[in-house]
């Protein structure tokens, strides 16, 4: 059997939570409501009049989307932020969060926090993640004489 990857499971549990996101913002446009409505109505101006939630919640789901599947029309697989497990864990828990008080992005926030302490265990462990998306890290080569 082989090793689990965990920033591939990360990368497919934020995947999915960024889908999710994108569709709850857009669900959020027609359907404006905050999840914590039922304690109080402070938060309800970020959704409407001007919906400011909504376009927040795109945004990050559009860049989560990005940043997990690059294309290679932006290249954007070979830059340092893509391969930054440190640059995940500090933007990640603001998706969440923008996800979480959303009421239609209750399941994305959740995957959100999965996928972080996935994430986290994979860094805990000293994983890396790859310069080309879904490939393996290289091992070393072993020289002769060297242990």
């Amino acid at each position: 059997m082989g090793k689990l990857i965990k920033n591939h499971w990360a990368r497919l549990i934020v995947l999915t939570a960024a889908l999710y996101q994108i569709a709850a913002a857009l669900q959020g446009f027609f359907w404006p409501k905050i999840f914590w409505d039922f304690l109080t109505t402070n938060l309800d101006p970020a959704v409407r009049p001007i919906p400011i939630l909504q376009i927040l919640n795109l945004l990050l789901g559009i860049l989560a989307l990005a940043w997990e599947w690059p294309l290679p029309v932006f290249a954007f697989a070979e830059t340092a932020m893509h391969r930054s497990i440190e640059a995940r864990l500090a933007v990640y828990p603001l998706s969440a969060l923008a996800a979480l008080l959303l009421y239609q992005g209750t399941n994305p926030g959740i995957y959100y926090l999965i996928g972080l302490a996935v994430y986290f265990w994979g860094f805990s462990e000293g994983e890396v993640v790859c310069p080309d998306p879904w490939s393996l890290p290289r091992r070393k080569s072993a020289r002769i004489g060297h242990v």
